[in-house]
This record gives C-alpha cells, sequence and structure tokens, in this order.
C-alpha cells in the first residue's frame, strides 16, 4: 500500500476517532460496504499504516498529575553511546515520549509522574544516570493546552487518486 485514497483517510480519520467501532459502523461512515472496508483496515494493518490500537487514558486520573519536558544533551554522539542512551530511554516507563532533535538540545524528553518530589527521584536515580548524559534542562508543564493523538490527515495532501477495481 502507497498512497492513501479518500476512503483510506476517511477510515483512518474514523479509527482515530473511535477505534472500537464495529466493520459496518466503519463501512457506513466512510460509504463502502463492510467486505471492501474490512479488506482496506487489514491492508493498512498488515503494511503497518495501522500500528495498533489502544485506550486513551486520563493521566491526572490515574495519579500520573507532573508532567516535565526535559531537554538532554550528550557528551558524545558516537553510534554505541547513542544506542545505549535510546536503549536507557525505552527502558524508563516514566519517559513517555522521546525525541532526537536538532538546535540547542540532543533529545527532548516528555517524563510523567506523580509529583515533584516523584520527578525528583526519576532525575536523581534515572535521568542523571543515562548513558552520556552530559546535562538535562527540566520545564515543568503548567497546563496541557493541546495533547492530540489524531494525526491531521484530512487536508486531503495524502490523498491518491481513486483506486482502480481490482480483478
Amino acid at each position: 500500500m502507497n498512497q492513501l485514497d479518500r476512503h483510506d483517510v476517511l477510515l483512518l480519520a474514523e479509527l482515530q476517532r473511535d477505534s472500537r467501532q464495529t466493520v459496518q459502523q466503519l463501512a457506513t461512515a466512510v460509504g463502502l460496504s463492510s467486505t471492501p472496508c474490512w479488506k482496506r483496515v487489514k491492508e493498512m494493518e498488515a503494511s503497518g499504516i495501522i500500528r495498533g490500537y489502544t485506550a486513551l487514558v486520563d493521566r491526572e486520573k490515574v495519579g500520573l498529575s507532573l508532567a516535565v519536558l526535559a531537554e538532554v544533551n550528550l557528551t558524545r554522539h558516537n553510534e554505541d553511546d547513542v544506542r545505549r542512551f535510546e536503549r536507557a530511554v525505552a527502558d524508563a516507563p516514566q519517559i513517555v515520549s522521546c525525541y532526537a532533535t536538532t538546535g540547542q538540545a540532543d533529545y527532548v524528553i516528555k517524563v510523567l509522574v506523580p509529583d515533584i518530589k516523584s520527578y525528583e527521584s526519576f532525575l536523581h536515580d534515572i535521568a542523571f544516570k543515562l548513558p552520556g548524559v552530559t546535562h538535562l534542562r527540566s520545564s515543568v508543564v503548567l497546563k496541557e493546552v493541546k495533547a492530540e493523538t489524531r494525526l491531521p490527515l484530512d487536508d486531503g495532501s495524502r490523498i491518491a487518486a481513486p483506486r482502480r477495481r481490482r480483478g
């Protein structure tokens, strides 16, 4: 599956809105019958466009009230040090996202913890022990203005010409 057509984009938008819909509900929402709808979803799963399905959990309702964005700099940027750092980040459950960046920071991480005391423990027990870390600048999130999980697919820029009917 190379390019997405209008139905694929509509399907992805519907699945991002509510992935618990039945195939019949999806088909109705995007203007297809059930079988082609099911086949398209399966194709997008097989090709990796759809990586999985998940529940969105309110972090504050499960006790993760403090969000911190931290800029991280590494001492060296050789392949081994970078791999070790990235593996350690992947193993730290408090780090929910990590981005390699340009600019002043080598990485930006998002950390979720219950409170500031927990963040201090995270710093001493995990962050300062991450391989190759030379500097870490923390910014406490005061308010999440936008935290969207949906990808902006419906602007039409990724839509291919209509598919030809198979067989």
